[in-house]
């Protein structure tokens, strides 16, 4: 009957409506890649200190700096390129290697092998067992079961032919069992799979940490160019006001002096380039690379794959998190919990009846017609099957929940025919012969039950139901309770095609069992003040009873409410009802979208988990898409993370994970912040008090290795603690630098300022060591205690608690950096000579020197103990 298309109509074809491949967006090369990330805010800044240095490079010889800026942004630039490239080019080979898929076309009235990419609009492609569908068409001769859990998410094998309404496949699924000839009517782009991908090829918002990295690094340029200006006024006063005694005469004469006045300017913009790089936390965007990067094989153990590394720190600065039910809060493995039999009619009151309940089919071993009725309605009816291997195989979970109900086969009997299961119709039939034909139904309580006129009793008797009010009480209390209920019945009086006078075998209730761990997820995360929303395709009832066991609901202002409701909704009114929405049940794709949109216009940071193509799109516009490893390749694309487990408490890790870098990240910048205020601060003051380089060059260079390198990777090992999550989260407009911070930043940085600056010019302080001309031990002790001060200050930046000690067992790289620097800094201080301006100190002299540098501990308690009264934190 179908010849297929001929090879003229197959190139007309091709010409007409375009050819099966799915174009996708080009993949960035490297160079661009590496190019886009030195648009990161805070590089940009490096790149315009690094461009002034340039200039002065032969005027100060200020290499050492100028190198040091060069490696940072290298580091950071490099590391995040190789990240997302790498990302990409995974990709497109899985997308190299979908196109290669051959499969099965009739033309010129032959079967042939072609490519997926040549499929064309009206090709006849033969569909069999196992094969991946290349096109969106209709099921025009045969029959097929068809698994679209790659674009539902739901594990649920459909049944297709052509003689239903139920007819149409689509690209991306596959094909179960048995075989049927598809006509193709869409291709490429044009299919469901298609426009997904185009949709995902869009460009993703900003995350939360790139806004506020362009803010802090917003904060950091005025604060950097403002001491550049008060450093070159600084020394321009000095040098004509102050060297002149504050003679007016004397004043105009030097301004007068051009070649002098120009020499002064000249040195006065090189101090605000070196202020401007000093103010500038280069080490900022290697340390945050680091960080995220570093945490990826930790969460990799705890069954989180992270695909974009951004993506880890915005999941800790989530407000809403909209979570799927099948799979992720629960099993994804349906099991019979309880069968209800009227047989029991014959003991009890006929109008009520008294309910007994079966949870083996074994237990009617004795009621032999009653058993061989409940195995063929359990077994014939039923897309499942048992393999060689004595496996339940194929169907969906419900299918395979009753099959596994039934532990042996019952005897072989011929098919006559059979109707699948319809979700308008909401039952499958299956008419088998034994001596006459007997139609075995099987489906929802509410469709069957109106058309029972009879039940089978336990021995094996066709009795009157009379008492059907009983029946729909007890399946409206079990699913009230999270239980599906499906009902067996069969109809051997009349013609097979007929659906009434049925006769009742029994009412089954399957379960998919809650997650335990979810229920300590789903508490984790409301303690972490984050609104979780499950979305799910089960009934109201069924999802609400989840809601419940798992704690979503636990107030009678939780709302829940199905798709209808929320498509009779304004955006407005959703806005109203969204801090106290709990459930969505019924849900469709569309509805995740406008959710996330809808939150995200309320400023929330917003979470979405999906596993099916159709979640793909709410995946990419959410801040943070959480795809599970049991879904689709294209759904994973979409996400930032990929849940391996498909567990909801793995996702609470993925959320502490953020929220402990993002504190990382901030006492990164506390600690380098503090030295570059103490730093900026004697620039300044420097000229005045007669010492104008504190700190030479070289020194600078081993500061800057300390404050970047070095502390990069000592905070980027902080470790997670619990307590975390017990905090409330980021607001999406909160800045990096909150008050505590600032408060931190200032008042223990300008107290090291004062330290140094007393130090500097106390003359009982610099009686403590040798007296030498040139000052050499003085300044080789300055220098320690430039060096010690900001160690001190470390073990301050990396806690609120008093006790400075608080976990640091659980960072060994911060132990192990810190002694490092220690080592060095002694060896420097011996060994370091004319080129580190260190000559050695005596046990009496280090010992002065590291306890005058240890003051910055119990002067931060003070200030933690002020803020501790009003409960600021980091």
């Amino acid at each position: 009957m179908y010849t297929g298309l001929t090879n003229e109509e197959v190139i007309e074809n091709k010409r007409k409506y375009g050819t099966n491949e799915i174009t996708t967006k080009k993949n960035n090369s490297f160079f661009k890649l590496f190019m886009e990330t030195l648009a990161d805010p805070i590089i940009k800044i490096l790149l315009i200190a690094l461009a002034i240095k340039t200039i002065f490079l032969f005027q100060d010889f200020d290499w050492f700096e100028t190198i040091g800026i060069v490696i940072a942004i290298l580091v950071a630039s490099l590391i995040s390129a190789i990240s997302e490239y790498g990302s990409e080019s995974a990709f497109e080979r899985l997308q190299e290697s979908s196109s290669k898929i051959n499969c099965k076309v009739k033309r010129n009235n032959k079967i042939t092998e072609t490519s997926i990419d040549d499929i064309v609009v009206n090709d006849i492609v033969l569909l069999q067992s196992g094969d991946r569908i290349p096109a969106d068409g209709i099921i025009v001769s045969g029959e097929i079961d068809v698994d679209e859990s790659s674009l539902t998410g739901e594990t649920i094998e459909i049944t297709k032919n052509s003689t239903s309404t139920n007819n149409t496949v689509y690209r991306g699924t596959v094909v179960y069992s048995k075989e049927a000839l598809m006509k193709v009517e869409k291709v490429g782009n044009d299919t469901f799979y298609g426009k997904m991908s185009q949709e995902l090829q869009e460009d993703s918002q900003d995350s939360p940490l790139k806004l506020r990295l362009r803010k802090l690094a917003g904060t950091i340029s005025v604060i950097g160019y403002i001491s550049a200006a008060l450093v070159s006024i600084s020394y321009l006063f000095s040098q004509v006001v102050v060297e002149n005694n504050f003679v007016v005469s004397e004043m105009i004469k030097t301004l007068t002096n051009f070649p002098l006045m120009f020499k002064h300017i000249l040195y006065a913009l090189t101090l605000s380039v070196t202020i401007i790089v000093v103010a500038v936390p280069e080490g900022l965007p290697m340390m945050i690379t680091l960080v995220l990067s570093s945490n990826m094989k930790k969460m990799l153990k705890n069954n989180v794959l992270v695909r974009k590394l951004v993506g880890i720190e915005t999941a800790g600065s989530l407000n809403i998190l909209f979570t799927d039910k099948t799979g992720t809060l629960t099993q994804n493995k349906m099991t019979v919990v309880d069968t209800f039999t009227k047989g029991q009619l014959e003991v009890a009151s006929f109008i009520t009846g008294d309910k007994k309940s079966y949870l083996t089919a074994s237990e009617l071993k004795p009621y032999k017609v009653y058993e061989e009725h409940l195995k063929y309605a359990c077994v014939y009816n039923n897309s499942s099957y048992h393999d060689e291997n004595n496996t339940t195989v194929g169907g969906n979970i419900t299918d395979r929940a009753i099959l596994n109900f039934i532990k042996e086969k019952p005897k072989d009997v011929k098919k006559i025919k059979s109707t699948p299961f319809d979700s308008t119709k909401k039952y499958s039939t299956m008419t088998l012969d034994l001596g006459k034909p007997v139609n075995y139904i099987k489906g929802a309580p509410e469709k069957l039950l109106p058309l029972c006129t009879n039940y089978i009793s336990i021995d094996g008797k066709k009795k009157s139901l009379v008492s059907k009010e009983f029946i729909m009480s007890d399946i409206k209390n079990k699913t009230s309770n999270g239980i599906r209920a499906i009902l067996l019945a069969y109809n051997d009086n009349y013609h097979y095609e007929e659906l009434n006078r049925l006769t009742l075998i029994a009412v089954l209730y399957l379960k998919d069992e809650v997650r335990k761990e979810a229920i300590e997820g789903i508490e984790l995360v409301k303690k972490a003040g984050i609104q979780t929303v499950m979305i799910t395709g089960d009934s109201k009832e069924t999802a609400v009873s989840v809601a419940k066991e798992t704690n979503l609901i636990t107030s009678d202002k939780d709302i829940a409410i199905t798709s209808n409701d929320l498509a009779n909704l304004s955006d407005e009114e959703v806005k109203k009802i969204l801090p106290n929405l709990r459930v969505v049940a019924r849900s469709l794709p569309e509805d995740k979208s406008r959710l996330v949109r809808l939150s995200e216009e309320l400023g929330l940071v917003t979470g979405m988990t999906g596993d099916g193509v159709n979640d793909a799109p709410a995946l990419k516009k959410a801040d943070v898409g959480f795809a599970m490893g049991s879904g689709s390749e294209v759904c994973k694309e979409a996400s930032d993370i990929v849940i391996l487990d498909d567990n909801f408490l793995s996702i609470t890790k993925a959320i502490l994970f953020g929220r402990t870098i993002f504190k990382s990240i901030r006492k990164f910048i506390i600690f380098q912040l503090t030295i570059n205020l103490c730093a900026v601060s004697l620039s300044i003051i420097g000229p005045f008090i007669g010492v104008e380089t504190p700190v030479t060059i070289v020194q600078m260079l081993w500061i800057n290795m300390i404050m970047d390198t070095l502390a990069g990777i000592a905070f980027s090992y902080e470790p997670t603690l619990k307590s975390y999550m017990y905090e409330q989260p980021k607001k999406k407009e909160e800045t990096i630098i909150n008050k505590y911070m600032y408060g931190e930043i200032l008042f223990t940085g300008i107290y090291s300022s004062l330290l140094c600056i007393f130090f500097l010019t106390n003359d009982t302080i610099k009686s403590l060591y040798r007296y030498d001309p040139n000052n050499k031990y003085f300044m080789t002790a300055f220098f320690a205690l430039f060096i010690f001060m900001g160690i001190f200050n470390s073990f301050n930046a990396r806690t609120t608690r008093i006790n400075i000690l608080s976990n640091l067992s659980k960072n060994k790289a911060f132990l192990i950096v810190t002694l490092i620097i220690v080592i060095v800094q002694l060896y420097l201080i011996y060994y370091g000579g004319e080129l580190f301006r260190a000559f050695g100190l005596t046990l009496k002299e280090i010992q002065i020197t590291i306890l005058l540098a240890a003051t910055v501990i119990p002067i931060d308690w003070i200030r933690k103990l002020i803020t501790k009264r009003r409960h600021s934190s980091i």
